[in-house]
């Protein structure tokens, strides 16, 4: 495994593991915030389906940038 390929699964692996852990949370802040309103409840879950995408989008952006 060179540099660039280990660089890429680490970045992978923290990636995954930041959005493990707010998917295992977002029940609960989805409840909390439901019970503030509903309509916040339901923007908070598309907000974190749409950080998923953005983050990955951006990270591809990057790669694309420095050639690879």
């Amino acid at each position: 495994m060179d540099r660039e390929t280990r660089n890429s699964a680490i970045a992978a692996a923290w990636i995954l593991l930041l959005f493990g852990l707010a998917a295992y949370f977002l029940p609960t802040i989805m409840l909390a915030v439901g019970s503030v309103s509903t309509a916040l409840a339901a923007i908070v879950a598309a907000i974190f389906m749409v950080a998923l995408f953005v983050v990955f989008w951006l990270r591809g952006r990057s790669q694309h940038k420095k050639g690879r």
